[in-house]
């Protein structure tokens, strides 16, 4: 709805899905990952965040879905792509990767009614050990994240058990 009136208007309700809601869900996540891998395949030093955009944006359309940061809040591209110190959002641009970056590329695949939404950090060429090891931690803090969830935990949980694990590695939250 925000591609034609400019607002964001799902409603911020509960929202209880069934079988067959849940299944697109997991398709749209489906397709969200494929898409998430066909950008990465494309992480090398000297290609734009641009050009990864555009095979982003054609792999969506391959695959019948609608890249759902295109035109959100006005933002004008179908990924997010976070090169080094960049936390989150970043907007693809002209600029090349260089050996020894990070990127993280963010995809929301819109299909079916439902938003499949992932990221992954890629690394450019060679990395230095402080890179490696941050990249490394961050991906297992997040598959720790992901294990903590659970029917009737509380969100803290997800904290609980990604936080010690930083820390112990060096890094912080």
């Amino acid at each position: 709805d925000y591609i034609v009136t400019g607002a964001v208007g799902t409603p911020r309700t509960w929202q209880i899905h069934d079988d067959e809601s849940l299944e697109r869900l997991r398709h749209a996540c489906r397709v969200a990952a494929e898409v998430l891998l066909a950008a990465g395949e494309a992480v090398a030093p000297g290609v734009t965040t641009d050009e990864i955009d555009a095979i982003a944006h054609a792999a969506y359309v391959e695959r019948g879905a609608y890249p759902s940061d295109l035109h959100y809040h006005g933002f004008p591209k179908s990924i997010c792509a976070s090169v080094n110190g960049v936390v989150c959002h970043g907007v693809p641009d002209d600029r090349r990767l260089q050996e020894g970056d990070i990127v993280n590329i963010d995809v929301t695949a819109f299909v079916d009614g439902m938003h499949g939404d992932t990221s992954a950090t890629f690394v450019v060429g060679a990395i230095d050990e402080p890179t490696r090891a941050l990249v490394e931690t961050t991906r297992e803090a997040t598959l720790r994240g992901i294990a903590a969830v659970a029917p009737g935990e509380p969100l803290r949980r997800i904290g609980e058990a990604i936080e010690p694990f930083a820390r112990s590695r060096g890094f912080s939250v």
